[in-house]
């Protein structure tokens, strides 16, 4: 979890994949699709990076699948076919996490409704399930496997729900023992012979430190990054033979650069410089290949290159975002998913001794004619100030000056997230249906530099929401865009934004829908669950202290506020949501509704912080065009 997106949305407004343009059939309306048929793809997402992708024998690809409705774990053979089912949860999402290295058994994690305290489950080849972090109220984490193959170390934070400590569990009988007893760090990568751990400390919100710690002799955690001002740093993992550890930094320009660190003596050299920021990092077992990602204006682009530094070309695959690499066990093959604005990720597999990949799954709804969805595009407008603002914006079929279409706002999480291309089921929904979109990156939003993503720090609610209403008068300025029809919507952090400008700028926008955002800074901030850890210390940074802010707090929360509110709401929120309290929903509605203003609240009781299930995903959506074609494009 990157420390200022801790406010980020899941489910409905997170399984999200990254995508460049593909080329698409024009000169045609668009037909209008039912709401449910944008969801009812297929959302595939691969096992863990730290984990083992590929069985044992090379035959099958370990990927978690929605094709029920609901998260499950699957085995999808290589060669083609349909993937066989390993979980059949019908309540809760359920996570791929590994193969075991040497048999059929599997690792998975899965919470309870919604409520992010994930456990972690061996599932044995007889079908049988082991909790191996059993108790109520605790988290876990798969961490990683050790080089041979008899170890695997989890993060939990029973001992203290504050911290996250490291077992070594026995790959034999389960048995584990504490190798790292936390008092305050962030658990990053654990070197494949066992030895040490990357650890992350916070000192800011602009501001950390990386530090080993030595799993076998013990002591202090050693900091290798001493450093003066505020420099940001990022673990992407150790090398294959446990001899470096590969960080992220950004000491040296705007954006975030790969470093190597030498574990024996200590020097520090460039690894992948870029003009943008450096996403991962991830090497093959042995360290044959290296796969590394850079975030290019809200899209990603993957290189792969072998030991020697020559680029592996891929073929047979569309044009997309290549994302998620898992490596064979033996590096002959590799797993990926390509996906776009008007394709979910589908997998692939493909040769690395020729490159040429196969296609395994088809996500997207063979009721949609891909031809009938849009292509985003990057677009900028000068903001209040004249800073460059950078968004993703859809533009519907058939807009025009003679036919002006209602436009929203969508604002994204954390509060440092970013918008990026990709499959939006929400999104193409409300496109299709004869909404622009534009998916702001408003200052703070990550991916350009950190100059930027730092200029809303102790400033939200003021220049950030100055940017939201100033793309409203930017998208009014476009004579395909209907000037008296513009509204806002956003999850999350950006949920907090909506209710903020109608609460603030109550005539910038004509509607607004809030998806479980933060309504009360001075109860959200004080009710952070407790196994954030350090992010609190940076978000406090960030935002402020609760303890000394109140004040500006209160000033800045929407709910003090929402006598101001004039506009019609539509808020949306899962009863279980851990990060942002049901009561703060609750609360903006009943001060909604004593205004007089049009307001709908849907609640979902088996959600958190996210829509994890695709029937609500679909009830939420389709109460996102009832209630815009109610009050926003009604006059047209």
């Amino acid at each position: 979890m990157h420390r200022r997106e801790l406010l980020a949305g899941a489910g409905a407004l997170g399984l999200l994949a990254t995508a460049a343009p593909t080329a698409m059939a024009q000169g045609r309306a668009a037909k209008t699709y039912p709401v449910r048929e944008f969801f009812e793809t297929t959302n595939y997402r691969m096992a863990a990076p730290a984990g083992y992708g590929f069985s044992p024998d090379g035959q099958r690809i370990l990927i978690s699948s929605d094709a029920t409705g609901v998260f499950n774990v699957y085995a999808l053979p290589a060669a083609g076919g349909a993937p066989q089912p390993l979980t059949n949860s019908k309540t809760d999402a359920t996570f791929a996490a590994s193969w075991f290295p040497s048999d059929e058994r599997i690792l998975f994690t899965a919470d309870q409704g919604g409520n992010e305290l994930n456990h972690l489950y061996v599932r044995e080849p007889d079908g049988k399930v082991r909790d191996l972090t059993p108790g109520e109220k605790l988290k876990a984490q798969f961490l990683g496997w050790n080089a041979a193959g008899d170890t695997f170390y989890v993060g939990s934070n029973e001992r203290d729900p504050q911290t996250f400590d490291v077992y070594a569990y026995s790959a034999k009988d389960y048995a584990r023992r504490l190798v790292f007893r936390n008092s305050g760090y962030t658990v990053g990568a654990i070197s494949r012979d066992g030895r040490r751990a990357a650890l992350v400390k916070a000192r800011s919100s602009a501001d950390n430190d990386l530090y080993l710690a030595d799993l076998e002799g013990g002591g202090e955690p050693k900091l290798i990054t001493p450093h003066q001002g505020n420099i940001e740093h990022t673990v992407y993992g150790f090398t294959p033979d446990s001899q470096a550890l590969v960080y992220g930094t950004d000491e040296h320009g705007e954006f975030t650069q790969a470093w190597r660190y030498d574990l024996a003596g200590g020097a520090k050299t460039p690894l992948i410089q870029a003009d943008w920021d450096v996403m991962y990092v991830i090497h093959g077992w042995s360290g044959r290949y290296r796969v590394h990602a850079v975030n290019a204006d809200a899209s990603t682009a993957v290189t792969i290159t072998d030991a020697a530094g020559r680029p592996v070309t891929l073929s047979g695959a569309p044009a997309g975002d290549l994302g998620s690499v898992r490596f064979s066990g033996d590096e002959r093959r590799i797993a990926f998913t390509v996906a776009s604005d008007t394709s979910p990720a589908d997998v692939f597999v493909a040769d690395l001794a020729d490159g040429r990949a196969r296609r395994l799954t088809t996500a997207l709804n063979p009721a949609i004619d891909e031809a009938d969805l849009v292509e985003a595009t990057i677009a900028r407008f000068a903001s209040y100030d004249g800073l460059q603002i950078p968004g993703v914006l859809y533009r519907p079929k058939g807009a025009s000056a003679a036919r002006p279409v209602p436009a929203l706002v969508w604002v994204h999480g954390g509060p440092g997230g970013q918008s990026r291309r990709g499959y939006i089921a929400e999104v193409q929904n409300l496109v299709n249906k004869g909404y622009a979109v534009y998916m702001i990156n408003n200052r703070g939003s990550s991916g350009y530099g950190k100059t930027f993503y730092h200029l809303d720090d102790r400033k939200h609610g003021d220049v950030d929401l100055k940017d939201v209403t100033a793309a409203a008068r930017w998208l009014k300025s476009l004579d395909w865009v209907a000037d008296d029809r513009i509204g806002v919507i956003g999850g999350s952090y950006g949920g907090y934004m909506v209710a903020a400008a109608l609460a603030f700028e109550p005539e910038a926008f004509d509607v607004g829908i809030d998806i479980f955002g933060v309504t009360n800074w001075v109860r959200t901030l004080k009710s952070i669950p407790p196994w954030w850890g350090d992010f609190k210390a940076a978000l406090y940074d960030e935002m402020g202290d609760p303890a000394t802010d109140e004040a500006r707090h209160r000033a800045i929360s929407p709910l003090f506020h929402a006598k101001n509110i004039r506009k019609p709401l539509l808020v949306v929120q899962g009863a279980n949501d851990p990060r942002v309290l049901k009561v703060e929903s609750d609360e903006l509605v009943a001060a909604v509704k004593a205004n007089g203003v049009p307001v709908e609240y849907v609640v979902f009781p088996d959600e958190g912080h996210g829509f994890q299930r695709r029937a609500n995903r679909i009830t939420a959506s389709e109460a996102y065009v009832r209630f815009l074609d109610a009050h926003l494009k009604a006059g047209a």
